[in-house]
């Protein structure tokens, strides 16, 4: 079985981004949203296996968009992506539900390392 995914982010370049990374991989990309908002209404149509999450975006941040996915889906696996500089909005988000994030520039590696992560601590 593929394990879905939803890209969220603001910029379409770094959804494009992760997109070739994760299809390399053998994931399916069911949805991309651009703003919290649209992956909170998405996440429920779609209902993915992992979640691939900016924290900084318009409409409606990544910290909000978690805490609002995991109060009406408590198992989601989501993981966030990020600046260098935002460590205490990484810290806010795995605890509102996050179970790992990756920093932006995109190092393949670390992509699949931190999406591999998630998904095995949701199996525990």
């Amino acid at each position: 079985m593929t394990t879905t995914v939803m890209l969220v982010d603001d910029t379409m370049f770094m959804r494009r981004m992760l997109r070739d990374i994760l299809s390399r991989e053998g994931f399916e990309i069911v949805a991309e949203a651009k703003n919290g908002r649209e992956a909170v209404d998405l996440y429920r149509q779609v209902n993915p296996h992992m979640v691939i999450m900016d924290i900084t975006m318009p409409e409606m941040d990544g910290i909000v968009a978690v805490r609002e996915i995991i109060s009406t889906h408590p198992t989601a696996r989501i993981v966030m992506c990020s600046a260098l500089n935002q460590e205490e909005l990484i810290i806010e988000a795995l605890e509102m539900g996050a179970l790992d994030f990756v920093i932006k520039p995109f190092v393949p590696e670390k992509v699949m390392e931190a999406v591999n992560k998630a998904l095995a601590l949701s199996q525990e």
